[in-house]
């Protein structure tokens, strides 16, 4: 029988955790889905593709080195005693003056120097954050934990609704809310005092790198039209609705439905997943229902039909990205480089909008984004089949 102080304390940590993740991810979803869009439109319309294409490229590269150097130095400070929260809340305060930054910003070369000012405050934040759940939840509560991951995306694109729909916030306040709706979701967690508790292996057999790479691989294929998806979406949907028509309120409504419908969807898969002890078959399945969503999004002929199909890519994407999260977390081979090696691991969220961002340059035109989703489609497909090759292993049983 589990004592009920601890699994009371589980539950208020799996919690703590949700909440935390929703905070990180309005740090960026409101920016780069309808914040930063709309602002490199007033900068330079004619040219707004590629100018959002420069934000993505300088933003992907340095949120890969920052994260892994953020993760690096938490690392260091849980070595000598010091924890890991502290990054977080200093990560916090540099987010908060990164949105200044980007208000502030005049012309594109400022816009592009202050997404990447963003880019570094959010992954000084996300990168200690994550290593902290990565030692603090157990490989029997992962994937839960993975699946409450996935109320960050519903909780972020509601919060995105609010700031466009609030029509008498100045530019300012609405950018303002941000970083200060992140601190308020992201505290809970880091008021929570960790259990000082030994690094001890929870499987069996140890893993290798063989499966965190072979993992890491899987989620870089499936996440390259997602990392670039989000932010070229206003301009997808613009290609569906009449002239004229509201195409910012459109996306935002649709985000939030496509982010809610995910949720049960994670939690139930999250919590089959730890009882069968099987991840595989769960992460390959929702990643082929991405890929579905792709085709669908690729052949729509009007914005009803662009949404529903964007859900079905919402719901298969979302949910493999929230239990591959703390999947990865269980191959991590080094408990005490969980900051350093979950940055490497991270470069498979980074590194895509990359890549994905230059698929769209090549690919896309302001009209016409069948190409590019045919392209992410096939990707996905490949890194739905990819994931079947991580070795499966058996847990140690529960103390």
């Amino acid at each position: 029988m589990v004592p009920a102080q601890p699994r009371t304390r589980s539950a208020i940590l799996l919690l703590a955790v949700a909440l935390a993740n929703a905070g990180g991810v309005i740090a960026y979803l409101p920016l780069f889905s309808l914040l930063l869009p709309m602002r490199v439109e007033v900068l330079d319309e004619a040219a707004k593709i590629d100018l959002l294409t420069a934000t993505a490229i300088v933003g992907g590269i340095v949120a890969s080195g920052a994260n892994v150097f953020f993760g690096w130095l938490s690392d260091l400070s849980a070595a000598r005693g010091g924890g890991r929260r502290r990054w977080v809340m200093g990560g916090l305060a540099a987010l908060a003056l990164s949105y200044v930054v980007l208000v502030l910003a005049r012309t594109p070369a400022q816009l592009v120097l202050a997404v990447a000012f963003a880019q570094a405050a959010i992954n000084a934040v996300l990168a200690p954050l994550f290593a902290i759940v990565a030692e603090e939840v157990p490989a029997r509560r992962k994937g839960l934990a993975g699946g409450l991951l996935a109320l960050g995306n519903p909780v972020a694109a509601a919060f995105s609704v609010v700031l466009l729909a609030a029509s008498g916030l100045v530019e300012m306040a609405r950018f303002a809310l941000v970083p200060a709706a992140a601190l308020v979701l992201i505290l809970p967690l880091l008021a929570l005092r960790p259990e000082r508790q030994a690094l001890a292996p929870e499987f069996a057999v140890p893993w290798d790198r063989r499966d965190i790479v072979i993992a890491s691989i899987s989620r870089l294929l499936v996440q390259l039209s997602c990392a670039t998806l989000t932010l070229y979406l206003l301009y997808y949907f613009k290609t569906l609705v009449p002239a004229g028509s509201d195409a910012a309120g459109l996306v935002g409504t649709v985000l939030t439905i496509s982010y809610i419908i995910p949720l049960p969807v994670a939690l139930a898969l999250g919590r089959w997943s730890d009882l069968s002890g099987r991840r595989k078959p769960f992460l390959c399945g929702a990643a082929l229902v991405g890929t579905v969503g792709l085709l669908g999004m690729a052949g729509a002929d009007n914005a009803w039909q662009g949404a529903a199909a964007f859900c079905v890519y919402a719901t298969g994407t979302a949910v493999f990205l929230s239990l591959h999260v703390t999947f990865a977390m269980q191959l991590l081979p080094r408990p005490d480089r969980r900051g350093r090696d979950l940055g490497l691991v991270n470069l498979t969220n980074t590194a895509p909008a990359i890549v994905g961002t230059l698929i769209v340059w090549q690919l896309a035109a302001p009209q016409d984004f069948t190409p590019v989703l045919l392209a992410f489609a096939a990707i996905k497909g490949i890194g739905a089949i990819v994931i079947l090759a991580v070795r499966e292993r058996p847990r140690m049983p529960a103390r």
